[in-house]
């Protein structure tokens, strides 16, 4: 998990948060996900430092931030990211989010718009119900007792060690054990524990996510988005791409020979798309009266969505959508990448 030399702290709100800062330029914010810390960006941390201003925190609950008795709803986490930029003195930011971090993400640029340049998506959460039952596990009564027995003393060390030994083979099904690992030994913190399962409460339970913001992904169509994805992910299934794929986002790519991190698995092919995306958008601009029209239309806003095929395929970039009321959509659209 995170090494402590590398982290800065701030307090804000009385609560101690924890976070990397590196390089300089336009400002990204990368946003772990669920039971995670921001050493998962280790492998891309430093070479988009040479381009951007990367802020990677751990946020509250995880990591080295502070685990207190608090909001952990996807409203809550985004203001917690508002207020960390505030302090910060950063005003605008292209959000990255992975898994749960992508659901904090797009519910960041939907209560904060005018701080949204763009929007960057990886194995996210919330564009559709099903979740690993590993996760679902963590809403069911009684779930807490059986976590902190699975990781007590005498025999963490073994079962952390043998899901690293696991992941270090050429069996893809078993390629994410090691942030496995990382997530199981964090377990046995009981404020960690208690604060992730808080987290999963306000988002699925035993049959999935019940919060998505697949009703309201119309409004990010003014927005730039890059969404990314592991075709072997087993922990959120690559066909929510799909989704993606027929709101006519910017971007949209699954990667072969990749799972639930393909940060870790591809970090070299991250680090292009996002310095791409970023080159070929240029920054989103909040107008109140194009907000105001697409949500009194919904979803009726006519932007010619791509065809609503099942299975990813490879596909041209097209030129961009222009409606006659709310005006061109940001960015061309992609067909999704297989």
């Amino acid at each position: 998990m995170t090494s402590h030399d590398d982290l800065q702290y701030i307090v804000v709100h009385g609560h101690r948060r924890a976070y990397r800062r590196a390089g300089s330029g336009p400002t990204l914010l990368l946003l772990h996900g669920l039971a995670c810390d921001s050493s998962t960006w280790d492998t891309v941390i430093a070479p988009l430092a040479e381009h951007f201003t990367v802020i990677a925190p751990d946020l509250l609950g995880h990591g080295a931030s502070d685990k207190p008795d608090a909001d952990y709803s996807l409203g809550g986490y985004a203001n917690g990211m508002r207020d960390l930029l505030t302090v910060l003195g950063i005003d605008t930011v292209t959000v990255v989010g992975h898994s749960f971090g992508g659901g904090v993400a797009m519910q960041f640029a939907y209560q904060f718009p005018e701080r949204t340049e763009r929007i960057v998506l990886i194995s996210t959460g919330g564009l559709g119900r099903e979740v690993t039952r590993i996760i679902r596990f963590l809403t069911l009564p009684g779930s807490g007792v059986a976590s902190a027995v699975a990781t007590f003393r005498p025999w963490r060390p073994l079962v952390s060690s043998t899901l690293r030994a696991l992941s270090r083979t050429r069996i893809s099904a078993l390629r994410d054990l090691d942030e496995v690992a990382d997530i199981y030994t964090a377990f046995a913190d009981p404020a960690h524990r208690r604060a992730v399962q808080r987290v999963t409460s306000h988002v699925l339970n035993w049959q999935g996510q019940f919060v998505t913001m697949t009703d309201r992904t119309y409004l990010a169509r003014v927005l730039p988005v890059l969404v990314i994805w592991g075709a072997d992910d087993r922990v959120i299934p690559a066909t929510h791409a799909v989704t993606a794929r027929q709101q006519a986002w910017s971007d949209v790519h699954v990667l072969p020979d990749a799972g639930h991190f393909p940060h870790k698995d591809h970090p070299e092919e991250i680090v292009r798309l996002v310095e791409d995306f970023v080159a070929a958008h240029e920054p989103a601009r909040y107008h109140r009266g194009k907000w105001r029209t697409m949500m009194r239309r919904g979803d009726q806003v006519t932007l010619g969505t791509a065809s609503p095929e099942s299975a990813p395929v490879v596909g041209p970039v097209v030129d961009p959508v222009v409606d006659p009321v709310i005006g061109p959509v940001v960015g061309p659209v992609v067909d999704v990448a297989g």
